[in-house]
């Protein structure tokens, strides 16, 4: 039996030993990547014995690559990813002055890796900085080829961008220029492609969870042409291939000038009774207050690339901080799926054993479901929430919780494997 995880017709068929290429990753990657293997190991042979098991393969990238290789991402690596669909990370550092832009943003890129998905959850214990973070439970969708990530930009003073800003002054007409003699450029390309097929796998994933909304979060009140696109577009996909599935807010606005409020409110009640998802849009900088004052509004975010950013570190920090904060990139229509450490490479702690594992084995979670495998990861979940009752935590959470043990790296991820009930 092949050892190779295959997506067929859309469909994503596992081995029950499937290949998982790894990257060790920079600074602390070392340090958590370890411990992450043996905490996910440990969580598949307590739910399926010998049935199942990953098989880890080790791929290079980073400084690590660098030194082997005199490359930063072999091909090799991208091949093992194409091969074997799904893998998983440490965190990397991006090369400073030279090569590539970002080793992360490489990887997107290349695989066509258009949803950086980030489950944002709350853990029992753990320190927050608002006052009801059990209420927040919010599913990140962000854009990931697209917007000013996409890297077209142009530095003040070279011949580029003085080419493009004579285009913008003599060809386009553009007297909006403040500064033109010493403006820098950037270009943010929405596409309508891009937006739809970011949205439909917001959707999609609300419907398959039963997750009772999706925002839209955009600034289209001041970028209509490419914010504001997105929503249109995105609300124009909800409306026709998701017609039965959704209620939008757009459709309630629509019914609200033509019959009044009444009739208004009672088809969003009945949409909601009938389990339709609930989709509706908020301009990103209310959207970031809304999410701090009424985090129970808001369930799926379906967003672009740079306000996607901004969101995902928010919503880390009013659940404990980036340290287990989870994240993948993921292709659902060729498969591939990278799943990852959120934070940095720390390399001023690597090697203390005061690095927090929780972002890559919470990372390895959302691996674990992406194969199918819940049953794994629900054991982990479930370890995590004892673990974390009992205050046993690493340094970056031990110096903000009272009468918590101090644990390291490796014993924390002990710690999980003995809480596995």
């Amino acid at each position: 039996m092949t050892n190779k995880t295959k997506i067929i017709n859309g469909k994503l068929f596992v081995p029950d030993q499937p290949v998982i290429p790894f990257i060790e990753g920079d600074g602390i990657g070392k340090d958590i990547t370890g411990p992450s293997q043996r905490v996910l190991d440990a969580a598949v042979a307590k739910a399926y014995g010998d049935e199942k098991r990953l098989i880890w393969k080790e791929v290079l990238a980073g400084e690590k690559a660098y030194k082997e290789t005199g490359n930063y991402l072999p091909q090799e690596t991208l091949d093992a990813f194409k091969e074997h669909l799904v893998g998983i990370k440490g965190p990397l550092q991006t090369p400073v002055g030279e090569g590539i832009r970002s080793l992360n943003v490489a990887l997107r890129q290349t695989l066509d890796l258009y949803v950086c998905l980030r489950p944002v959850r709350w853990f029992k214990g753990v320190p927050s900085p608002i006052r009801y973070p059990s209420m927040v439970d919010m599913h990140i969708f962000r854009e990931n080829t697209e917007d000013i990530y996409a890297g077209i930009e142009y530095m003040a003073g070279n011949d580029k961008s003085k080419k493009f800003r004579d285009f913008l002054i003599n060809e386009m007409g553009v007297d909006k220029i403040r500064f033109p003699e010493s403006s820098s450029f950037g270009v943010k390309p929405i596409s309508k492609d891009g937006s739809v097929r970011l949205t439909k796998a917001a959707i999609e994933y609300a419907i398959l969870r039963k997750l009772p909304s999706v925002t839209i979060v955009h600034k289209g009140n001041i970028m209509k042409f490419t914010e504001g696109a997105f929503k249109n577009w995105s609300y124009d996909l909800a409306e026709t291939e998701f017609k039965l599935q959704t209620f939008t807010w757009r459709q309630y606005e629509k019914i609200r000038e033509e019959k009044g409020q009444l009739d208004a409110d009672k088809a969003l009640d009945e949409a909601k009774k009938d389990g339709k998802v609930i989709v509706k849009d908020c301009i990103t900088d209310a959207f970031l207050q809304e999410s701090l004052l009424h985090p129970w509004d808001h369930s799926v975010i379906a967003t672009m690339n740079l306000n996607g950013d901004y969101i995902s570190d928010q919503l880390a920090a009013m659940v404990g901080g980036i340290g287990i904060s989870p994240g993948a990139n993921i292709n659902y229509q060729s498969g591939y799926a990278i799943f990852e450490a959120t934070h940095g490479t720390a390399p001023n702690i690597a090697g203390t054993g005061k690095a927090n594992p929780g972002s890559l084995i919470l990372s390895g979670v959302m691996m674990l479901e992406y194969l199918g495998w819940d049953e794994a990861a629900e054991h982990v979940y479930d370890a995590m929430e004892h673990v974390f009752a009992k205050r046993k935590v690493t340094s970056d959470l031990h110096s903000q919780m009272e009468g918590a043990t101090l644990l390291t790296t490796s014993e924390f991820a002990d710690e999980i494997i003995k809480n596995m009930h």
